[in-house]
């Protein structure tokens, strides 16, 4: 997928982020079918917050919900879970470190959908391995 030197719109970057989540193993993909993912410029400073961060430039993705191994039968009516790609930090990490937007759209998925299924920083590295 080309983009402008500007980055990817909108579109393109949820484009890439469906591409993403179509592209893990069939166990995690059905696990992920009432995630949003969402793509904004940038964090809310209440997203912000909830992960102790002041500065909108250093958050390039959030998942919110509750982790799948936390959730009860009993519970009922909750949100969707949601992964929030920001695109303007990712746009910035994008020319900063010249590696690929697809990629690091990628990462930022692949990491947030960790969080949705409770994983550690290394299961999420081994998920990423297996995704194509």
């Amino acid at each position: 997928m080309m983009h402008s030197k500007d980055g990817p719109t909108p579109a393109q970057m949820q484009q890439m982020a469906e591409a993403v989540v179509a592209s893990l193993p069939d166990e995690f993909r059905a696990q992920m079918g009432d995630i949003v993912l969402r793509v904004e410029d940038f964090a809310t400073p209440e997203q912000l917050a909830a992960v102790d961060l002041d500065d909108k430039w250093e958050l390039s993705g959030l998942y919110e919900g509750e982790a799948l191994p936390d959730r009860s039968i009993w519970q009922s009516h909750r949100m969707p879970a949601r992964i929030w790609l920001f695109r303007e930090p990712l746009i910035a990490e994008w020319r900063e470190t010249g590696v690929r937007m697809d990629d690091l759209v990628r990462h930022v998925v692949i990491h947030e959908a960790g969080h949705h299924f409770g994983f550690s920083d290394e299961d999420m590295h081994a998920l990423e391995q297996s995704a194509d």
